[in-house]
C-alpha cells in the first residue's frame, strides 16, 4: 500500500482569494484526514499566495492529534524556509530546487551541482529528526553523489509521466522504471515518494509498476475531482487505488 498525502495548497488559494478564512485550512485538512488521507502536504512560498507560514504550526498541531498522520512541508531550502521548518518540526520536509517565484515545481535537483549545498541542508534537518526527501528527475544522470547527500527519500517528479501517459503509458513510465531500478541497486536504503500531476487516470499504473513508492502527494487533481464527486468521495477514489496491494 502507498500513503496518500493531500496537498492543501489549492484550498488555501481559494481561501486567500477573498481575503477571509473560508475555507478554513485546518478544518478542510481535518476533513481530508477523516475521509482517509494519510498525511497533509503544503508548499508555502515567500509571497504566501496560497499556504501562509502562519498556517504551518496550526497544521502541525492538527496532525499531532492523529497517531499515523504525517505532516510534510515542501519548499526551496532558503535560510528562512529552513528556520520555519525547524520551528515547526514536521514529520517530513521535501526539498525542491525551483526558485521562489515559480508557479509550480517543474524539475528535480542535480545532485552533482548541488552536492555540498544539499548535504549541508539535509544535515540541519536530520539533526532535528526531520525525515528529508528531495525532488528528483527520472534520470540517473542527475543522481550522482547521493551517497554523500544521504536523503532519507527521493520524490520522483512525475510531470513527464503524467503528460505522456494517455499517448503511450509504456513509454511514459520507461525512464521512471530505469531510475527506480538504479536507486534500488545503488541506494537501497533510500525510499521512494512520487508526485506532480498524478490523478485518478494515471495513478494506478505507476503504483502497479513501481510498488516501492511509499507515498504520493496529490493536490491540484484531487481538488478538481472534488468539483465533480465531492471531497469525501474523491478521497475514497484515490484511497481505493493507493490501498491496493501492488506487487
Amino acid at each position: 500500500m502507498t500513503a496518500l498525502s493531500i496537498n492543501v495548497n489549492k484550498f488555501a488559494l481559494i481561501r486567500n482569494a477573498r481575503g477571509a478564512d473560508m475555507p478554513n485550512l485546518v478544518d478542510i485538512s481535518k476533513k481530508c484526514i477523516e475521509y482517509g488521507a494519510d498525511g497533509i502536504t503544503v508548499h508555502p512560498r515567500p509571497d504566501e499566495r496560497h499556504v501562509k507560514f502562519s498556517d504551518l504550526q496550526e497544521l502541525k498541531n492538527l496532525t499531532n492529534n492523529y497517531e499515523q498522520i504525517e505532516f510534510n512541508i515542501e519548499g526551496y531550502p532558503s535560510d528562512d524556509f529552513i528556520k520555519r521548518v525547524i520551528d515547526v518540526l514536521p514529520d517530513q520536509v521535501t526539498l525542491v530546487p525551483d526558485p521562489p517565484e515559480a508557479l509550480t515545481s517543474s524539475f528535480g535537483w542535480d545532485c552533482e551541482v548541488n552536492k555540498n549545498f544539499l548535504t549541508e541542508v539535509i544535515n540541519k534537518f536530520r539533526d532535528k529528526n526531520i525525515r528529508v526527501s528531495i525532488f528528483i528527475n527520472p534520470s540517473s544522470k542527475t543522481l550522482s553523489n547521493l551517497e554523500t547527500i544521504r536523503p532519507d527519500r527521493v520524490e520522483l517528479y512525475t510531470y513527464d509521466y503524467a503528460k505522456n501517459y494517455k499517448q503511450n503509458k509504456n513509454s511514459a513510465i520507461k525512464n521512471y522504471l530505469e531510475v527506480t531500478d538504479y536507486l534500488k541497486r545503488e541506494f537501497p536504503q533510500i525510499s521512494l515518494n512520487a508526485g506532480h500531476d498524478l490523478n485518478l487516470d494515471n495513478l494506478d499504473y505507476i503504483l502497479e509498476n513501481i510498488p516501492a513508492i511509499k507515498e504520493v502527494s496529490i493536490g491540484h487533481a484531487l481538488v478538481c475531482d472534488s468539483i465533480d464527486f465531492g471531497l469525501k468521495e474523491t478521497i475514497k477514489k484515490y484511497k481505493r487505488i493507493t490501498q491496493q496491494k501492488h506487487d
